[in-house]
Formats: C-alpha cells, structure tokens, sequence
C-alpha cells in the first residue's frame, strides 16, 4: 500500500466547517462556519475551553462522529482531497496510517492484555503488510525515538507496568509507527505531571521535526500551545473566533475573548492583592441556547445592543496581516493597548496565631510485597517521611509536588480519614494525629474540612443543592431549627455567589465551576478554621479557575481561614499562596514564603518544576530543564537523597554523599528552608529560572 501521491499545498484544510448532532428533539449545533489549515511540517494549536467544538473538529477530520453526528456544511481537505468523498476502504487506509490521533487518556489507546511490542508491530504489519521481524526492528526505533529507558524490556512489558508518563510515550510511539503526516494531539497530557508534560512536549516537538509531520494540537492550556505550537486557532462556543501566529494572537490580540482569557490567568507580575485576575462574567451559553449575533456578546466588554446581536458575524482579516483573522464586529474600534481596569485591590490580609503545626508526623503503609497472592515478606511504603511545619490564621500555604509525593496522604491524615504512623498534629494545640474521624467531635470535624479535585464526584446526584448545604448544617450542629438552617443555607450560596434560586436546582443542572462552588459552600458551612483544598481547580476550565480562586481567597479574608492549598500548577500557587512547601517522595525538600520558593537558589527539585510549568507569555525566557527518567517508587525509594536519580546538580557534591545521606534539613535564613547537600557557594551560584525579556 503506497502513501498518497506527493502533495505541496496544505496537508488539512477545514474550510466553513459546520457540525451538528441530531436528537430526537432537535439538531444541536456544535461547530458552525470554522475554518483552518495546517501547511506541511506546521503544528497548529486549538484552543479553547470544555464544550467549545475543538474535539468535535479533530472527530470531523477522523470521519468519526457517530451515528447523531452529521457533517452540515463545508468541507475538510486532506492533501487536497474531499474526505466526505472517499469510500470506507481509503478513509480506514488513511486513519492510523496518514492521520494519528492522540487521546488525552493513554490507557484508552493501549490494550491492557497484549504487550507493547505486539501492540506497536501490529501496526505496519496491517498498514502496510511488513514482515514481523521489520515491524519489531521498527518498533525498537520508535521506542528508543520517544527516549524510553531500555526499549527491550519496554517491548516485553505490559502497559500496566509503566506509569502514565510512559504509557503516553508508548501512544505517541504508536501514532508515529507509520510516520504519519498530520498528527491530532487531544489534550494528551492532561493527564500527567507537569515534568513529564514538559518531557512529552520537548519530545513531540522534536519527533514533529524530525519525521516532518504537521500537528493539530488541541488544548485548553495557553501555554502548552505558545510552547508547541507556530500558529493557533481560538474557539468559542462553536466558532472560531480568532487565528493567526503565536505572536499575532498573544501580542497583538483582536478579539475580546482572547483578551479575557488572558485576563483570568495567573501570568508572572498578578498578585491576589495588588494584580488580582479577572474573571470572564457570566457563564458559557449551551448549544442550544446561543445568544443571537456574536456568542460571546453577553460575556463582553464591548458589547453593543442592536449592532453586535443583530447578525452573524463572520471572520475577518485584520489590516495589514493577511493570516490574522478575527470574528468581531468593532475590533478596529477598540483600543486593544488600553490599560487593563483593575480588578480590586484587596488589603493584604493579617496572618494571625497558629492554628495548626505538624511535628515529625510519618505515615508508612504495610503492603505485601506479592500484592496479588498475599503471602511472602511485607514491605513498608513510606508516604510520609518527617513532616514537619505551622499554619497560620487566614494563611494559604501551597503543598507542591508531583503526583505520588505523599500529598494527598498527608491530607487523608489530617482530615482523620487515616491515623498517622509517628510524629503529632496539633489542631489549636489539641493532638489529633491518632484520632480517625468517627471518633472525632462535631467541632474538630467542622474545623478541618476539604475541598475536592473533581465537584462532580463529591456531590449527591439525587438531593437539591440546598438540601445538601443543609445537611451538612444538621451535622456540624447549626442552628436550631430547620428555619435557621435553610436561612443559614441561602447565606452560603451568597457567600459563594451563586443566585439563592440554585437551592432547588439538581447537581446535573449546574456546569463544573458552579458544582464547585456547591462544595466550597458545604466546606465552609460549619466555619472551617482550616480548609483543605486538593487541586480545587484543575478540573475546571480557565475563565472559571479565576472566579473560584477569587472566591476563596474572598471566603478566606473574611472568615480567617487558614488554606492548605494543594497543586502542582504553579502559576496559581505563584498567585495565591502565603508560603509553599514543595514535596518529593514524602519529603519536604523546600519550604518558605512563595518569593523565596520561586527565587534562586532552589532546591534543585524546585528548580525543575519551575522549568516545566508552560507561561502563556511570549516575553518570558525560561531555561529548559528536562528531569531525566520517572519518579521511583515509593515502595522502593532510592538509599541517600530521595531525588538523586534525576538531579542535575548532584556532581556538585563530593563523596557520593548524595548516595548515601538523606540530606538535612538546612536554614538558608528567614524561616526559608532546604532538604539538600549542595554546599552554600553552589546554591549561591543558581541562576533564575524564568526571566522576563527587556523590552
């Protein structure tokens, strides 16, 4: 089977594309009038937030989009020819083989019963009929391409035994098996840890160069795209609403909506006091509830009755710039240099007395070390390892780490949901460490309470909004009938600003960020003192992110709190928190007030989860610092320093003391603190990791 013909124009050409689904009621449309093309060896970024269209696009060029799905207009080229045109034998000859996709959940792709090799020979064996031995030689080479360590053992190995860093590795191998010539990226890291994310970039970035493939690549993640991408298409609400170069796009933006994005998030220089965000108003209109005119028009700045609603508005070229376009009808009338009105500044809040001090606590689970059949000798994973710090009142401190650093342990021991192995926790100067939940009072239950990563899982599907505030009402104990109660309730959804008209609303009525304004009220409901929040926002979309950051840090000012904010996006930790603490494999290798943590010197595990986090800022200039090889396991972590296997500066140290030692703990002056060997005229030595360019 041969390739299609040599072909010099655009490799994907989407022109007036419109996408609807059919239900029994109506046709819901879900992408309308949406044009891009993608010129060979090109990666075009697709931005946009949840329920925007861009994955129906990427299912519109896979003529994949189900039976309720319909094509209702335009047309999408590949190498110049009609899709919609071909028969099932040439589309399913082009999928996999020409066009790759790459999905957001690596197991989605991967089959969990065959082993990798198979799974990735399989490929040009029924693509293009190559021998065995042809297809397993190739494997080895894309394996080795997508920098996995010893790709033999990697062949031999089921996708079970990776972690997810490397399951994407084995998915974006697979896609590269039959050197396709576009590649679609479905927001593939998602999923994973900002320092693999950084790994996998770098890596698709190259392998893009090196086999020549065009990318399509869709995220919702601005700085992901300026570090991927040449070109980028933002989408709205169905519609493209402004494309052109990285630059043009984020330097020289023409549409309100670019621009409110941009507004809502954390970029280096917004401070929650001085610099707050600005979250975009309103909500995001469903499919079948568009508003006439421009879709973004009840959301706007600029908006003008009778003129912006009273017809389609199509894009536009802007002057001057044959490839910048824009769908707006007044962006020669607006003045895009003028400075942005401030949100409000907030008076510094006053941190008050601790509430809360951990001392050397340790968690340590017993697992079997034949986790299947039990029996044999039982190993200790250390979770936790001599955890030791203070929050104050109406402080925020932020917990950073990747995942499987002992974060969320270190939570599930404070909330009582585990009893801890060593070392104590004290709560108001009473220990709490041993005390699991059941046994603790109504008012040490009320104090320490959490907010959950997902709002979709914490919330019951079958009770109203407002009877679950209540509910948590009765059982912290408050007020002293069911008047005062639902009184109390429609306080909270205040406090939360959402309409009090949500208390009779069902959980499936509300869109994610106001689910999570349901939890944050229940949170609060019994005047938490310390609140808990595990990565609050990273479920939900950006313009969202900014108007629940706020929220909290508004719920905080006035009832005191103290919040333990617990992430591994650093932009917001950067915004929002008081001091940081940065964990590695159930140590705190770094802990100070968030300038000390985000200037040099670092720990140098620091240093790297500064490099990986993507800045949606074309003036920032970062030194790239790729971790080399996968967290170990906590079952089996290395002797010495926890984070020696990926340390770029351990040849600083003499003696193999990294080896050997856990470092001690060291006071670098000012409560800043740092878990590492390196000698005081090395770590004066570091540079900054991200620097802002002159202009």
């Amino acid at each position: 089977m041969s390739k299609m013909a040599e072909y010099d124009g655009p490799i994907l050409e989407i022109d007036k594309l419109s996408i609807s689904f059919f239900t029994r009621l109506r046709e819901i449309p879900a992408v309308m009038d949406f044009s891009v093309s993608v010129q060979p060896g090109e990666a075009v970024g697709l931005v946009g937030e949840s329920g925007c269209g861009k994955s129906t696009v990427a299912l519109g060029v896979m003529q994949d989009l189900g039976k309720n799905g319909r094509i209702v207009g335009g047309t999408i080229k590949f190498k110049g020819r009609d899709l919609a045109e071909m028969s099932a034998d040439e589309l399913r000859d082009i999928r996999g083989n020409e066009i790759a996709m790459i999905y957001q959940e690596p197991m989605a792709s991967l089959n969990p019963a065959m082993k990798i090799g198979k799974q990735l020979m399989e490929v040009p064996m029924i693509h293009e009929g190559v021998s065995a031995e042809e297809a397993r030689k190739r494997a080895l080479e894309v394996v080795t391409d997508v920098r996995l360590p010893d790709p033999e053992r990697m062949l031999n190995s089921y996708p079970h035994q990776l972690s997810g860093g490397q399951q994407q590795r084995i998915v974006i191998a697979m896609a590269l098996m039959s050197k396709p010539a576009l590649l679609i990226l479905d927001e593939p890291t998602t999923a994973l840890d900002v320092t693999v994310e950084a790994a996998v970039v770098a890596l698709v970035k190259d392998l893009g160069k090196k086999y020549g493939t065009s990318m399509l690549f869709i995220s919702h993640n601005l700085g992901l795209v300026l570090e991927t991408c040449d070109r980028l298409c933002v989408m709205y609400s169905g519609e493209a609403v402004e494309r052109g170069s990285i630059k043009d796009v984020f330097d020289e933006m023409q549409h309100p909506y670019t621009q409110a994005l941009f507004r809502s998030i954390p970029l280096p220089g917004a401070d929650k006091n001085s610099r707050p965000l600005v979250a975009i108003p309103g909500n995001f209109p469903l499919p079948h509830e568009r508003p006439p005119g421009c879709n973004f028009g009840p959301r706007c700045d600029y908006f003008e009755a009778g003129r912006c609603d009273a017809q389609d508005i199509l894009m536009e070229a802007v002057p001057g710039n044959d490839r910048h376009h824009t769908r707006c009808l007044k962006f020669r009338e607006i003045d895009w240099n003028a400075p942005i009105a401030l949100g409000e500044q907030k008076a510094k809040a006053q941190v008050g007395d601790v509430v809360l001090k951990m001392d050397n606590l340790k968690k340590y689970y017993e697992v079997a070390a034949n986790a299947l059949f039990g029996g044999g000798e039982k190993k200790v994973v250390k979770a936790n390892e001599t955890l030791s710090f203070e929050a104050r009142e109406s402080e925020t401190l932020a917990i950073v780490g990747e995942s499987g650093c002992g974060k969320s342990t270190f939570a599930k021991v404070l909330m009582g949901l585990e009893t801890a192995t060593d070392g104590q926790i004290l709560l108001d100067n009473r220990n709490i460490e041993q005390i699991p939940i059941e046994a603790r009072d109504t008012k040490t239950v009320s104090d320490v309470q959490m907010v959950f990563q997902n709002p979709f899982d914490t919330l019951n599907p079958s009770m109203t909004v407002g009877r679950q505030i209540i509910r948590a009402l009765e059982i912290f104990g408050i007020g002293k009938n069911d008047g005062e109660r639902q009184q109390r309730m429609l306080e909270l959804l205040d406090l939360v600003k959402l309409p009090r008209a949500f208390a009779e609303r069902m959980p499936r009525q509300l869109s994610g960020g106001q689910k999570q304004r349901v939890g944050i009220a229940r949170a609060f409901a019994g005047g938490a003192r310390i609140v808990v929040a595990d990565e609050p926002v990273s479920a939900l979309d950006v313009s969202v992110q900014a108007a629940v950051t706020d929220l909290l840090m508004e719920i905080q000012r006035e009832q005191k709190t103290t919040l333990l904010f617990i992430s591994h996006d650093l932009s917001i930790v950067r915004y929002l928190s008081d001091r940081v603490m940065v964990m590695y494999l159930g140590h705190v290798v770094e802990l100070g007030t968030t300038d000390q943590v985000f200037s040099p010197p670092y720990h140098p595990y620091t240093e790297a989860l500064l490099s990986a986090v993507p800045i949606a800022d074309t003036s920032v200039i970062k030194e790239h610092i790729v971790l080399e090889g996968d967290i170990p396991s906590a079952m089996n972590p290395p002797p010495g320093c926890p984070f020696q296997t990926r340390c770029r500066w351990k040849s600083e140290v003499p003696g193999g003391l990294c080896d050997k030692d856990v470092p001690p703990v060291r006071q670098l002056g000012d409560g800043h603190q740092v878990k590492c060997h390196l000698s005081d005229d090395v770590l004066a030595r570091m540079g900054p990791v991200i620097k802002i360019a002159a202009e």
